[in-house]
């Protein structure tokens, strides 16, 4: 899928990763989409069938549906899409992470750098579920403690990404590194 030896330039990176992301997000509205359009729908029903209990506002660019009470009919069956996210998110990260490790080994280092990033993301969408449920469980209080440790999961996440992002933007070793040839042709700037 993704080539993790060798090297890139800055410029081969950020167009690469930067595609890879843009297919990806496009990828995950088409997924939502249909749900979105279809839950839409739902509640536009529902707000016709129980005028007492819904209300439609509408104006130039802007449209709302606001409905009393808990109405778990209405709301949509995120399994499957779940699933289909769950795998476009994991090829374009398996995607994205060979580009890191050759960018990083343009500069020198080790793919495993890029790890620490990945490690909190994975930790974070894990937890991310289990705190969903948490708040919308309607047993009384949501775990606080678990959203706290999501929090702080998450700031961990944009630390370590924020370190990644500087090792990616630093300039590569000129010359061979051990990780191969300067993939700079004579004269390249980037």
């Amino acid at each position: 899928m993704g080539r993790f030896s060798g090297r890139d330039t800055l410029a081969q990176f950020w167009v690469y990763a930067g595609t890879v992301i843009g297919l990806s997000m496009l990828a995950m509205f088409a997924a939502m989409a249909p749900m979105m359009t279809s839950t839409m729908a739902k509640m536009r029903q529902f707000a016709v069938e129980h005028p007492d209990q819904a209300r439609v506002t509408s104006g130039p660019g802007s449209y709302s549906i606001s409905i009393e009470g808990n109405h778990p009919e209405l709301i949509p069956d995120f399994a499957g899409l779940v699933r289909g996210l769950s795998v476009i998110f994991g090829v374009a990260l398996v995607l994205v992470a060979s580009a890191v490790a050759r960018r990083l080994h343009d500069r020198g280092k080790g793919g495993y750098w890029g790890l620490p990033a990945a490690i909190f993301l994975m930790i974070g969408l894990g937890m991310m579920p289990r705190v969903f449920a948490s708040f919308g469980n309607g047993t009384g209080e949501p775990d606080l403690s678990l959203f706290g440790m999501l929090v702080i999961n998450n700031m961990l996440y944009l630390a370590s990404l924020g370190l990644l992002v500087i090792q990616l933007v630093l300039d590569g070793t000129k010359g061979p590194n051990r990780f191969g040839e300067d993939p700079r042709k004579s004269g390249d700037a980037i």
